[in-house]
């Protein structure tokens, strides 16, 4: 009887803690929506106003860019800016290498981290959790600290002033975050769909071709639009490690705008930026919903 009495007495009072708990909840003054949506358009405005500016740039003449007082709309909208952009020197050379670059960045890392994340989720092996924590440490570490690690070893190699070399080092940023991604995939796929398909005698590559890569697709999608915005972006690495002029690509172009005599060409240079950021924006609006299925996937599995 006293053992009853006491898981009563328990639960009664873990109920009226729970109604109290309740109560303070409906209580509990909340944040009206408006101010909500205040403060998210308050913060979309500050991040789209330099995106903004330089559309708005982009289509004035230099008179007008060049006003004491800031124009927020042009009053005379010229495509003079696109066409000064489009015919500067280097511009189809350095889109060129720049498509070159990453192709070769989009593929390798693909491929690289594809193989590592099956590897490192379907197959057990010694040293794999060691393995996947280097991995993790590699993706924290900034890529400025290895730039000059980099630049020496390629050099030692013969690979600077290369586009293999461009591409490799683009490949060793991003492999990290491309295995991490696919392998969540990888540990969501269920064994019995793969010892089915093995029992009904298919190979290692028939499992990775009709199975692997067909339930991995969101993640390669994610990884590759990822590899393609770190290679169409950078700048440093570009400038750093091609010798040639005739080898740069487009994000050492737009400097090319900017010279010691004549000074800055603003309206040039914002059009060019505005078309150097139009494949970006493409591929991110097609493929979106994979790109953020797969994020979201490789964060929280495995």
């Amino acid at each position: 009887m006293s053992a009853a009495a006491g898981t009563t007495a328990h639960d009664g009072t873990a109920a009226a803690r729970g109604i109290r708990s309740s109560t303070w909840r409906a209580r509990r003054p909340r944040r009206p929506r408006w101010a909500s949506n205040l403060i998210a358009v308050a913060f979309c405005a500050v991040w789209i106003f330099p995106v903004y500016w330089m559309v708005n740039t982009a289509f004035k003449p230099r008179e007008e860019i060049l006003t004491p007082t800031p124009l927020f709309l042009p009053r005379r909208p010229s495509l003079e800016n696109f066409v000064v952009a489009v015919t500067q020197t280097g511009f189809l050379t350095d889109l060129g290498n720049s498509l070159i670059v990453v192709t070769g960045t989009v593929l390798m890392s693909i491929v690289l981290g594809f193989f590592a994340a099956a590897a490192l989720s379907r197959f057990r092996f010694g040293g794999r959790r060691a393995i996947l924590v280097v991995i993790l440490a590699v993706q924290m570490l900034p890529g400025t600290a290895l730039l000059i690690p980099t630049f020496l070893m390629f050099n030692s190699i013969g690979l600077l002033g290369t586009f293999l070399g461009l591409v490799l080092a683009y490949v060793a940023a991003v492999l990290p975050f491309s295995i991490w991604v696919m392998r969540g995939f990888f540990v969501a796929i269920p064994d019995e769909i793969e010892e089915a398909a093995r029992m009904d005698g298919a190979g290692t590559w028939r499992v990775l071709a009709s199975i692997w890569f067909p339930l991995v697709g969101p993640g390669v999608i994610a990884t590759s639009i990822f590899a393609f915005i770190a290679a169409w972006n950078d700048y440093l690495v570009a400038y750093t490690f091609m010798k040639d002029q005739a080898m740069y690509t487009l994000p050492v172009w737009l400097a090319s705008f900017t010279t010691p005599t004549a000074g800055t060409d603003f309206g040039g240079q914002m059009a060019g930026s505005v078309l150097f950021s139009l494949p970006v924006i493409v591929f991110f609006l097609i493929i979106q919903r994979n790109l953020v299925a797969g994020m979201s996937a490789g964060a929280v599995k495995g």
